[in-house]
């Protein structure tokens, strides 16, 4: 498996979106398509951009009692993405009707990972209000080996949790990891982050980079340097 960049485009319409993509001239990258985009625009979103050769992650974050989980995931399964993903926190028999609800009649689906912990919530936060107690590496950690036994490909995790996710759940088991910036550059609302470098350094298999490419001055010359540093 090898590693990827995903550019989170996290814009509020079509006409934005496709402006923003239309800069990469001859390249296709890994997308993710957020809330914010799927509601604005709908499924045909999705296609729209499938069409024109991008690998899609759909990243809605499902939690719902289980059957809602598969019957949603069954309509998602007809979208032809590369990846989606759910709430851990949904337990394992959530999870395990996602799976049957994405999974085609020829027996293909997309990659199903799972959210442990937000990269915007901090231990401290997790402690007070979620009322989780203890280290939140270990939550996440709980998290994941449940995903992975429930038959989940992955998890989105923090960058530096994704070493310790490999050993706890293998090698092969996906690490998703948000909450990526350049040392240069400014952390926004996210806890727990690090660099392209340092995340290719600890273990994660795609990072998702938004503000940092989808803001800067030359979003190409961004999205270069990501794969530069974290691809190699």
């Amino acid at each position: 498996m090898g590693k990827d960049v995903i550019i989170a485009c996290d814009f509020s319409s079509k006409e934005a979106t496709l402006e923003f993509l239309d800069k990469f001239k001859g390249k296709k990258p890994f997308i993710k398509i957020g809330m914010e985009l799927f509601y604005a625009e709908g499924p045909e979103i999705v296609r729209e951009i499938k069409k024109r050769g991008h690998k899609i992650f759909l990243d809605l974050k499902l939690h719902d009692i289980p059957n809602t989980v598969k019957k949603a995931m069954n309509c998602l399964s007809r979208l032809d993405v590369d990846m989606t993903n759910l709430h851990a926190a949904g337990a394992s028999a959530m999870m395990k009707g996602a799976i049957e609800g994405l999974t085609r009649p020829d027996g293909t689906r997309p990659l199903l990972i799972a959210v442990t912990q937000l990269t915007s919530i901090s231990e401290e936060v997790m402690n007070k209000e979620l009322l989780i107690p203890g280290k939140i590496d270990e939550t996440v950690m709980s998290y994941a080996k449940n995903s992975m036994e429930s038959g989940l490909d992955g998890v989105v995790c923090s960058p530096l949790e994704a070493g310790k996710v490999h050993e706890v759940c293998g090698k092969n088991f996906i690490t998703v990891t948000p909450g990526v910036r350049f040392a240069d550059g400014d952390k926004g609302d996210q806890a727990r982050v690090t660099t392209p470098a340092k995340a290719k350094e600890i273990g994660s298999d795609y990072i998702v980079v938004g503000r940092a490419i989808t803001a800067a001055e030359d979003p190409v010359a961004a999205y270069e340097r990501c794969l530069n540093e974290f691809v190699g």
